[in-house]
């Protein structure tokens, strides 16, 4: 009945750092039938550290959660796993409040927003919503890791990709591999909007997009 009742504690702490840390901690030591004492001597620390660590009463260095990583046979990484991401795991945006960020297309004017983000520094993909307000100096061309979905959304856009040239209105798709020169070459109506969705390849290979 212990064990069960620290479980349903996990699935109700809050979400602070400490509390995350903890309740991962305790989590993965149940799930491998440890006891505190058990991962307190493969880790190298009391009891009652430990003991305070999977409470949220204390911060732990990051040298004794790479010690408590390894004696429960898990990566650092794992331990902050889902922290701060949204119970169910789904990110909501409403319409107009997408976070604004600055690309290497800013200075050509587009706007770009956010859409959606992943937790940490490696990425699978990166959904923006893409503005055109005003017609701006030539586009340099860009090129980058992964392959990039274009959606439009509204006004009329020419768009090239390697040598060849596409007109997209409302409704038109592009998609294609991102390693090749890409770029708007003329805004036909304004203003533009359209969905830029990258697709990495690799989490290895990423470079800053458009």
């Amino acid at each position: 009945m212990k064990e069960n009742s620290e479980s349903v504690f996990i699935e109700s702490a809050p979400k602070s750092l400490e509390k995350h840390l903890g309740n991962t901690l305790r989590h993965i030591r149940l799930e491998n039938g440890l006891t505190i004492a058990e991962v307190a001597e493969r880790a190298s620390i009391s009891r009652g550290m430990l003991s305070k660590i999977e409470n949220g009463l204390t911060s732990p260095s990051l040298e004794k959660l790479e010690q408590l990583a390894n004696a429960l046979g898990v990566t650092l990484s794992k331990l902050f796993h889902d922290y701060d991401t949204p119970k169910g795991g789904a990110q909501y945006v409403k319409s107009g409040e997408g976070m604004e960020v600055v690309r290497r297309g800013t200075k050509c004017g587009h706007t770009y927003h956010l859409l959606a983000y992943d937790q940490g520094p490696q990425k699978l993909f990166e959904p923006f919503l893409i503005s055109l307000e005003e017609q701006g100096e030539i586009f340099a061309p860009f090129e980058h890791h992964g392959t990039e979905f274009i959606y439009m959304l509204e006004g009329q856009l020419e768009y090239t990709v390697g040598d060849e040239l596409y007109v997209l209105e409302p409704g038109d798709s592009l998609t294609f591999n991102a390693e090749q020169p890409h770029r708007p070459e003329n805004i036909r109506q304004m203003p533009v909007r359209y969905l830029a969705i990258i697709f990495y390849n690799s989490l290895d290979n990423q470079a800053e997009s458009d």
